[in-house]
């Protein structure tokens, strides 16, 4: 049993996968060839936004969106502190100061209340210039935009949506990388719509920001030519064939993997039952499920339950075991264990099952049955 089957989605996709891989290698053109503006205009199309730049990956999607909106030394950007590294990495990497934010426990994404309470906490130490938020679509389910939003219209702070995990996700009928003033997604092999190497893209409705972003993915390259350098950027373009591989995969992402691992992760809430807490997606949401993530009573549960599956052949992954504020490359920062209880409980206890669209239901149930059997539920 694969956590991801990728190599089950190849087979499935096999046909049109090596015709457009084959077009690309013929062609020769690796390098901003026509399919990468081709998958722009298509994400854009499906997110339901202006602009879509893709890039190198999605850590340099987070990147280039702080370089354009200017985030440096003495600006406060909020994050949560239960997410991966990167989601916090760039603000750093830009000179600016994460302020973490704890999660609400039943969705895995910033609290609001939380968030509002860690503003106001900086505005009145004075130290740092509160300038954005970043909020994280944890294991493929939207934050809570319209909340957010509007916190950040009242302290006139800048809203990125990170939907490396999310995209696909909707709140009602608007779609994951829709909200905020941007929004990333990353394109790494396991993520809900990935590719066969690393990629990244960013999503606006901002003109100017798109301009600059298509700019700075390539040395800050100017309107006049190959070496018209206008600004100073990096080297960050999505190759041609991996624009290829997701124009493949995209298709059948909005065709039916969607539909198929919401089917699924139906079908594991079902089988699993009330005796072990599984995850919410609240009324209205749609989650995209990058990861079906189980929460157990304590740390030590977690790891019989671990051990017992990875006997009977059945990969889990913990998604995280560490949150932000008690890395060691923050230390810095001042933070302390009980900072944030709730992401501190839910990193000693979460623990992700296989999940993918081309999990047969007999592979569900053998899973939950192995969970339940393992719990004596």
């Amino acid at each position: 049993m694969e956590f991801r089957d990728l190599k089950r989605q190849y087979q499935e996709l096999k046909p049109q996968m090596d015709a457009a891989m084959q077009e690309v290698v013929q062609n020769c053109n690796f390098i901003s060839g026509k399919q990468v503006t081709q998958l722009e205009e298509q994400l854009a199309e499906y997110v339901g936004v202006k602009h879509c730049v893709t890039c190198g990956n999605g850590t340099d999607a987070l990147t280039m969106v702080m370089m354009a909106w200017e985030i440096g030394e003495g600006d406060a950007v909020f994050v949560p502190t239960f997410t991966f590294f990167a989601s916090a990495e760039v603000v750093a990497f830009e000179g600016a100061t994460p302020i973490f934010v704890d999660v609400r426990k039943d969705t895995f994404n910033i609290d609001p209340e939380k968030l509002e309470e860690e503003i106001v906490r900086v505005q009145k130490e004075g130290k740092l210039t509160p300038k954005a938020v970043i909020a994280v679509d944890l294991f493929g389910q939207p934050a809570e935009y319209e909340r957010l939003e509007a916190i950040c219209k009242k302290y006139n702070l800048l809203l990125l949506e990170d939907g490396a995990q999310g995209f696909g996700g909707k709140i009602g009928e608007r779609r994951a990388c829709s909200f905020g003033n941007a929004a990333t997604t990353s394109f790494f092999p396991a993520k809900p719509l990935g590719c066969y190497g690393d990629g990244g893209a960013v999503f606006t409705n901002d003109a100017a920001v798109a301009e600059y972003l298509r700019s700075i993915r390539v040395h800050g390259k100017g309107s006049s030519g190959k070496y018209d350098n206008v600004s100073i950027g990096w080297n960050s373009r999505l190759d041609t064939l991996q624009a290829a591989v997701l124009q493949v995969k995209l298709k059948a992402f909005a065709e039916y993997e969607l539909d198929a691992v919401n089917r699924a992760a139906q079908k594991y809430t079902e089988y699993l039952g009330e005796g072990v807490k599984t995850p919410l997606v609240p009324q209205g949401f749609l989650s995209s499920w990058a990861q079906y993530t189980l929460i157990l009573e304590s740390r030590e549960q977690r790891e019989y339950l671990q051990k017992e599956l990875k006997e009977q052949g059945i990969p889990t992954m913990i998604y995280y075991p560490k949150p932000m504020h008690l890395q060691t490359a923050f230390a810095q920062l001042g933070y302390a264990p009980g900072d944030f209880p709730i992401a501190e409980s839910l990193c000693d206890r979460v623990l992700s099952l296989p999940m993918h669209p081309y999990l047969d239901e007999s592979d569900i149930k053998f899973v939950c049955n192995a969970v339940k059997a393992a719990l004596n539920l």
